[in-house]
């Protein structure tokens, strides 16, 4: 009966173990939501519609140039740089063409 009351013991503690592991797991995807849905508000506000929609395409086909874009924009809403203004499709095709020309300067030359 002593073992039985280990096995049953041992069992408690995992299921209590599981269950804190999921409540975190929940907790941690609730904030990535949280934090997600914050960063699309700011750029709702700083884009203008065109521009939301090109960066929504670059997502799809480079989602790590999108994620960039999108922090050096957020960055620049929080230092003051926009002064309010949105950016057009024109400005952020400009950002879009500096930030993928230093992605394509590393060259591998064979001989």
């Amino acid at each position: 009966m002593g073992e039985d009351r280990e096995l049953e013991e041992i069992k408690r503690r995992k299921l209590q173990e599981l269950m804190r592991q999921q409540a975190a797991a929940e907790d941690e995807e609730r904030r990535r939501a949280q934090e997600e849905a914050q960063r699309q508000a700011i750029l709702r506000q700083i884009l203008t519609p065109e521009a939301r929609e090109r960066l929504a395409r670059v997502k799809m086909a480079h989602p790590q140039l999108a994620v960039a874009i999108e922090n050096q924009l957020i960055y620049l809403v929080q230092m003051g740089r926009l002064g309010g203004r949105k950016i057009t499709d024109e400005e952020l095709k400009a950002i879009l063409a500096r930030m993928s020309s230093r992605k394509r300067e590393i060259r591998i030359e064979r001989r």
